[in-house]
């Protein structure tokens, strides 16, 4: 049975101060962050990555564009590897949003949806929707985004069921699986609580 490589990478730390909520917001990286970037080109070369997606966000693309020039990959971005949309939640500290929101969410992550935002499902189902069309294609690939969608795509690329509150990748971090070619559906999101 034929297998690839997928290597998925989180974004190196941002420039916000600890205990904030972010998604989508648009945040800068922490200086320092293109020293990950040569890390993490040995580990693209060494896996024969050929393509690169990245998330939209500008933390994740101005890493994909110096990881890109200096491996020779291919760079996608694609919006399906967006960061949850925590709606009104967005820029607020984490302990200053309402408790009870907050245990809502923990309760079923799956169906809860902070105000004006993104659900659980919702983000599994657009990340499901990318890795099948990735798996299809079956190339060496790199994957560039954010601790939500990169918690999905882990749990598929070891054939498990995702789980919407299982840790995440650290940022900076990355993991590398090998991916079997055989056609397989995807696992739903599962939550525990």
């Amino acid at each position: 049975m034929q297998s690839f490589p997928v290597l998925l990478v989180r974004h190196a730390p941002v420039l916000l101060p600890e205990g904030v909520c972010y998604g989508r917001q648009d945040v800068a990286l922490r200086p320092g962050w293109e020293k990950i970037v040569s890390g993490l080109s040995v580990l693209a070369k060494g896996a024969v990555c050929r393509v690169l997606y990245s998330s939209p966000a500008r933390r994740c693309r101005e890493m994909a564009q110096r990881l890109a020039q200096g491996t020779g990959m291919e760079l996608r971005v694609d919006p399906r590897l967006s960061e949850l949309d925590f709606g009104q939640w967005e820029g607020l500290r984490w302990q200053d949003i309402e408790r009870r929101q907050l245990d809502e969410w923990a309760k079923d992550p799956s169906a809860f949806a902070p105000p004006q935002g993104e659900s659980g499902h919702a983000l599994c189902r657009r990340i499901t929707d990318f890795w099948q069309d990735m798996h299809h294609r079956g190339e060496p690939a790199c994957v560039l985004s954010h601790g939500g969608p990169l918690r999905i795509l882990s749990a598929l690329a070891a054939g498990e069921p995702p789980e919407l509150l299982a840790p995440s990748i650290p940022q900076g971090f990355a993991r590398l699986f090998m991916v079997e070619q055989a056609a397989h559906p995807a696992l739903p999101c599962a939550h525990t609580g």
